[in-house]
């Protein structure tokens, strides 16, 4: 019995199909879940997202946020997910760059909390995507 894997942003759905498995980057390291699984809820730690396919497997890069398993459907609500196989390089190396560069501004000019952990989330998400993509290359 496969699983159903549901990845959503605050932009819509991600990714949304039937897989054999999937693993997740969690607080407490990376878990495989698998049908029948227990019902779970947990933080999801920025990384990838493994899922298995009848054509194969597929990577996404994620960001932090929760992932609940129920019914063996898991439903991942995150910040920002992409597949790696659409991660352009030089898109988010450019961004992670003026990310850093408006955050260091940011805090010397006392800017409120609120816009800094904006600006810490779109460094944080480029430099996932990064490591991802690096991972996969090898």
């Amino acid at each position: 019995m496969p699983l159903t894997l549901e990845i959503v942003t605050p932009e819509g759905k991600a990714f949304n199909g039937v897989v054999q498995d999937v693993v997740l980057p969690t607080e407490k390291g990376e878990i495989n879940v698998l049908p029948g699984h227990q019902p779970l809820l947990t933080l999801v730690e920025p990384g990838e997202i493994q899922a298995t396919m009848e054509s194969g497997r597929e990577y996404l890069a994620v960001d932090k946020g929760f992932a609940r398993v129920q019914n063996d459907v898991v439903s991942v609500l995150t910040e920002g997910a992409i597949n790696v196989q659409e991660i352009d390089l030089n898109f988010v190396e450019n961004a992670r760059e003026k990310a850093e560069a408006a955050l260091k501004k940011a805090r010397e000019e006392g800017t409120d909390a609120a816009e800094i952990e904006k600006l810490e989330a779109i460094a944080r998400f480029a430099v996932t995507q990064e490591l991802v993509k690096a991972k996969k290359r090898n």
